[in-house]
């Protein structure tokens, strides 16, 4: 069942979605990304948590799409090599190291298209680096009722 997203603290009224799920090492090659799905919400969240590294990142970036298994483009400024932050800073792409720290994407999806993807690109190190990416949706115009909708695990609410 549905019911509008009004009347709902903002944290409940979001969706979790898996970006890049937990994987193996990446050395020079790029993380698995999957696109998520924005429709219905109005601003996304992509904290990405780089873990353990000996090699800097080559790509840290949003791309985007009208359709998930289409052909995805840069999102303009949506980049850590040379975007800038909200305090108005350039940024840097992360280095060897730079590890167990977040760099966050917070994305207007209003005139967007839908669908979004986090590339994250390893250099070639000696072993590589660890990442994954949780999306957080929220603003939504609906929103499911059930927490599997909002979380594929489920939510604990305390």
């Amino acid at each position: 069942s549905f019911r509008k997203a009004t009347n709902m603290t903002e944290a409940q009224a979001c969706k979790y979605v898996a970006a890049i799920p937990p994987e193996a090492i990446k050395d020079n090659t790029s993380a698995t990304n999957v696109a998520v799905d924005c429709r219905g919400f109005s601003y996304a969240e992509f904290p990405v948590q780089i873990g353990a590294t000996d090699i800097a990142v080559t790509a840290l970036k949003l791309t985007e799409c009208d359709t998930s298994g289409g052909s995805y483009t840069d999102i303009t400024g949506a980049t850590f090599n040379g975007g800038t932050s909200a305090d108005g800073v350039t940024l840097a792409l992360p280095s060897a190291t730079d590890d167990n720290q977040v760099h966050a994407f917070q994305v207007n999806m209003v005139g967007r298209k839908p669908f979004i993807k986090v590339v994250v690109t390893f250099g070639d190190g000696s072993v590589g680096g660890f990442v994954a990416c949780t999306a957080r949706l929220s603003r939504a115009s609906f929103l499911s009722a059930t927490a599997p909708d909002k979380a594929a695990g489920g939510i604990c609410r305390v």
